[in-house]
């Protein structure tokens, strides 16, 4: 593919822009090669500066459930945009998206907006602490919650891509009461109660860690782990910012069967737009201020645009039945791929869960980070270069995962296959 306009580009955004993007893992620097610029984006694919369109299977890292430019969003916006596009004053939209969440996630009794998923995870940790009168966290090994001082200590997503768990900046004393554990390990969680039996304000996790790629828990570890921050009167708190909304119309709780104390939301709530959100029980909620003592503020929360653009898409995902379609299109991907790299005699763990899936070359089970690092991320390389030049666009790392949209077809999944026949066979 010819991608001059876009190496033009970056060679420009490198002068005025840290890496040239912002946000790393963009810079492709987990794969090698220059990142391709986009202009245009329609649904289930993209269209860079070149003229090159794309399968898409990144979806803006999940917001586009939908697929992108979704007619029903794009006129939302642009109704809402005519009244004014912020207000800092309460609006109606701001209620009705708070009693759609309420509605498909039983636990959430009232919702806080935030205009980012780390915004909503910083105020969760906050708030647990607040609520409880305790200082510890535990967070798991590889699980990424946004780049919040004191959980930004072995996080997935861009910093494990980079080879980099930790960030400088952030003084030791801002991470001493985070305690991270493996993730699918019980006997971990249950020794750090047992060496801080008073002193955990709760347990903060992606049910399906989806910042190392893309893992599952282990049969009843969810449960075990709403069992022991009960007996310890800790909270436990889901962070949903991915699987919220997707793999099921309530996410993963509903999915499990799981009732968290808190959940973080973000992505498919603005439908593409920014946006964060926190939900919980009352009684806990009702810490934060202007009705209780844990402070937490945003100039743009509420922010109309993106209310508009939530509700368009929590509305439509209902409408349409989107959840059976998108299960339908997740099996037919990841058994598919399976049994390509099965033809092609290469090992893989294709992980996937309802639309979302992560392609592991490793030979043994993915039940954690230090699973998930062991896979050939060589070999990865030359896989997501090679999709690349048949038009398939995956994540330009091997710790991240793949999202599939309603846009996507039984038709583009096959070519997907086609392609990945091709490229298994030259690895």
């Amino acid at each position: 593919m010819n991608r001059t306009q876009s190496e033009v580009l970056f060679a420009e955004a490198l002068n005025h822009l840290p890496g040239g993007v912002n946000s790393p893992v963009r810079a492709f620097r987990a794969v090698g090669g220059t990142p391709f610029f986009v202009n245009h984006a329609f649904g289930a694919h993209v269209r860079d500066v070149d003229g090159n369109e794309l399968l898409d299977y990144v979806g803006t890292w999940g917001p586009a459930i939908l697929g992108h430019a979704h007619p029903r969003i794009i006129e939302a916006v642009k109704d809402a945009a005519t009244h004014g596009t912020s207000f800092g004053i309460p609006n109606p939209l701001e209620i009705k998206m708070a009693r759609l969440i309420k509605e498909r996630v039983p636990s959430v009794q009232k919702v806080r907006m935030t205009n980012s998923g780390t915004e909503a995870c910083m105020a969760a940790i906050r708030l647990a602490r607040g609520y409880t009168k305790r200082d510890k966290i535990i967070k798991f090994d590889g699980c990424y919650h946004g780049h919040v001082d004191s959980l930004l200590v072995r996080a997935g997503s861009g910093a494990l891509t980079l080879g980099q768990p930790d960030s400088a900046g952030i003084p030791g004393a801002f991470t001493q009461h985070t305690v991270v554990l493996p993730f699918n390990d019980q006997a971990a969680v249950e020794e750090a109660f047992a060496s801080h039996p008073e002193g955990i304000a709760g347990i903060i996790l992606e049910p399906i860690p989806a910042n190392a790629g893309l893992y599952l828990p282990k049969p009843g570890y969810l449960e075990f782990l709403r069992d022991i921050t009960r007996k310890h009167q800790s909270l436990l708190i889901f962070d949903e910012v991915m699987t919220g909304f997707r793999l099921a119309p309530g996410g993963a709780q509903e999915r499990f069967g799981m009732t968290p104390d808190l959940t973080c939301f973000g992505k498919i709530i603005g439908g593409g737009l920014p946006v964060g959100a926190l939900g919980g029980r009352a009684e806990i909620m009702d810490f934060l201020a202007p009705l209780g003592p844990v402070y937490q503020a945003g100039t743009l929360s509420g922010n109309p645009l993106a209310m508009a653009a939530g509700i368009a898409a929590l509305e439509e995902l209902s409408a349409s039945g989107a959840h059976a379609l998108l299960e339908s299109l997740g099996t037919q991907l990841s058994e598919g791929m399976r049994k390509e790299a099965g033809r092609a005699g290469i090992p893989v763990q294709v992980h996937s869960c309802g639309s979302m899936f992560c392609t592991y070359f490793h030979p043994d089970p993915v039940h954690n980070v230090a699973d998930a690092l062991k896979s050939d991320r060589d070999r990865f390389k030359r896989f997501f270069h090679g999709m690349l030049e048949n038009g398939i666009y995956l994540a330009p790392s091997q710790f991240e995962a793949g999202f599939i949209s309603t846009a996507h077809t039984a038709g583009d999944i096959e070519s997907t296959l086609a392609a990945a026949h091709k490229v298994f066979k030259s690895l």
